[in-house]
This record gives C-alpha cells, sequence and structure tokens, in this order.
C-alpha cells in the first residue's frame, strides 16, 4: 500500500490525527486504526455517502485483508492497471509504504 508524499509528510499527517479525540471521553471519539487493511477500509469510507443506506451496502461488500486469506490464496492474481504507482505518480515524486 502506497501513500503519494515523503515518509516524514506522512508520518506527521497521521500523529496529527492520532491527536484528534474527543476531550470528555476518547472511547466514543474517532478511532485510529493502526492496521494498513483498516487504514485502507477508512479512506475508502470516506470516499462513499457510508450514511445512507447504499453507501451501507457498498461498504458491507468491501473486504480488506492483511496479506491474502486462504479462500483467496488460490485465485488467479488481477492487477488493476490504473492503480499502478508508475502511472499514477510522475516521475522522481516521493511516496511512502504502509505495512
Amino acid at each position: 500500500l502506497n501513500v503519494s508524499g515523503s515518509f516524514y509528510r506522512n508520518k506527521l499527517k497521521y500523529f496529527a490525527f492520532l491527536r484528534k479525540r474527543m476531550n470528555t471521553n476518547p472511547a466514543h471519539g474517532p478511532f485510529h486504526f493502526r492496521a494498513p487493511s483498516k487504514i485502507l477500509w477508512r479512506t475508502i469510507r470516506g470516499m462513499i455517502p457510508h450514511k445512507t443506506q447504499r453507501g451501507m451496502e457498498a461498504l458491507n461488500r468491501l473486504k480488506v485483508f492483511e496479506g491474502i486469506p486462504p479462500p483467496y490464496d488460490k485465485q488467479k492474481r488481477m492487477v488493476v492497471p490504473s492503480a499502478l504507482r508508475v502511472l499514477r505518480l510522475k516521475p522522481g515524486r516521493k511516496y511512502a509504504s504502509v505495512g
């Protein structure tokens, strides 16, 4: 999982995100997932109208994993060409790997 921008900049952005919490009861506040799969899940949730019925159904269909679990490890791997870093980032741009 690659994130555009330098590692240092992404680290600062994530630590700023970690500082955001509910003042009276942090257990109610925004939950800060550390696993790369959950970071991706939350990023995708921000792109979906997750508070509507349609968005909830779309989010329930989304599956994210750490690695490749048993039912999917036997399937043929597919590449999404439009998601390749080589095509998305300009040459020479910095990026950070998550996970």
